[in-house]
C-alpha cells in the first residue's frame, strides 16, 4: 500500500483520528498520565523501570558490567514497563519519566531518592557513581561523552525514521524509506571507519559509548533490528561488524540484553544475579 500523492497539509494540525501502524494506540500529541498506577519498589538501592529494547538494554548492560567488575552496589531490580500497553502513561511512571519513556531509574542509594531518566543520563550517572567505564583523563573523557552524545542524536533517523517507515508504517513510503535508508547507512560508515582504527569505540577502552551504541547499530547489522540489514548492506562495514560481534560475546551483555524481556529464555523482571540461572539460551 503506497500513500496517496493528493494529500495536503491543512494549515492547522488537529488530532482527529489515530496515526495508524504499530503504535497507533498509545501514540497521543499531549503528556502526563492516563491512569493512576504506583511503581513497584524492590529491595535493592537501584530501580529499573523499563522494557528490553535497545535504549533498555544500554542500562541493563551496564548495570551488568558494573557487577561483573565487582561494584556491588550496582545490584538492582529491573521491572517490566510494557509500552505496547501504555504503562509508560501511569502515574508512577511519569512521576519518575515525565517524557514517558523508557528507561527510567531511581536510585534510592542515598538519603533522598534522585530519578533520573533518558538512556544516556543514566549511563552517565552510573558512569560518574561508580567511577567506572568512563576515561578519568579530559581528552578521553571528551572523546568518550562525545560518542554518547551521537548516538543519542543520531539514533532516531535509525529508529523512529528507518525503522518506523520499513517496518511499522500502515504504508511504505518510497521517500521516507530512501531518505532515512541513506542517513543510516552514513551513519553505520561514520561507526565502520572509526572501528577501523581502534577497537571500541573510544579507542582501546571499553566504555559507556560502546554500550550505548551497541544495542542499536552492533544488533543491527547483526540482524536483529527492523529485518533491515541486509536491506543496508551490513555486511559491507567489516569493521563494525568485528566490533559487535566482539561486544556481544561479553557475558555481562549477553545478560544485559535478556532484562526485561518476555521472549523465550529472558528475564521479565530481575532482582537478583541467580535470575539467570536455568534459563534456556536464545
Amino acid at each position: 500500500m503506497n500513500q496517496p500523492s493528493d494529500y495536503v497539509p491543512p494549515k492547522t494540525w488537529v488530532w482527529e483520528k489515530p496515526s495508524g501502524g504499530r503504535f497507533a494506540s498509545i501514540n497521543r500529541p499531549v503528556s502526563g498520565p492516563t491512569h493512576e498506577r504506583e511503581l513497584p519498589v524492590g529491595r535493592h538501592p537501584l530501580q529499573l523501570y523499563s522494557q528490553g529494547t535497545p535504549n533498555g538494554i544500554k542500562v541493563t548492560i551496564m548495570l551488568e558490567e558494573l557487577l561483573a567488575a565487582g561494584h556491588a552496589g550496582a545490584e538492582y531490580d529491573a521491572w517490566l514497563i510494557q509500552i505496547g500497553e501504555g504503562d509508560q502513561f501511569g502515574s508512577g511512571f511519569v512521576s519518575v519519566n515525565p517524557n514517558s519513556k523508557i528507561p527510567a531509574l531511581m536510585d534510592r542509594s542515598g538519603a533522598t531518592p534522585i530519578r533520573v531518566f533518558e538512556s544516556g543520563a543514566i549511563l552517565l550517572h552510573l558512569a560518574e557513581k561508580f567511577g567506572a567505564f568512563l576515561p578519568a583523563d579530559p581528552a578521553g573523557r571528551a572523546e568518550c561523552l562525545s560518542w554518547l552524545f551521537w548516538q543519542v542524536g543520531s539514533a532516531p533517523y535509525l529508529g523512529g525514521g528507518l525503522g518506523h517507515f520499513y517496518a511499522y508504517a500502515p504504508f511504505k513510503i518510497e521517500y521516507a524509506i530512501d531518505r532515512f535508508a541513506m542517513e543510516a547507512k552514513r551513519q553505520l560508515d561514520v561507526l565502520d571507519q572509526r572501528l577501523a582504527q581502534h577497537e571500541f569505540i573510544v579507542g582501546d577502552q571499553y566504555t559507556i559509548a560502546d554500550m550505548a551504541i551497541w544495542p542499536w547499530y552492533g544488533r543491527l547489522v547483526q540482524g536483529h533490528l527492523y529485518g533491515v540489514a541486509e536491506f543496508l548492506s551490513a555486511q559491507d562495514y567489516r569493521h563494525l561488524l568485528r566490533w559487535a560481534h566482539q561486544v556481544d560475546e561479553r557475558a555481562a551483555v549477553q545478560r544485559g540484553q535478556r532484562v526485561n524481556r518476555t521472549a523465550e529464555g529472558c528475564l521479565r523482571e530481575r532482582h537478583a544475579a541467580s535470575d539467570f540461572d536455568g534459563l534456556v539460551q536464545g
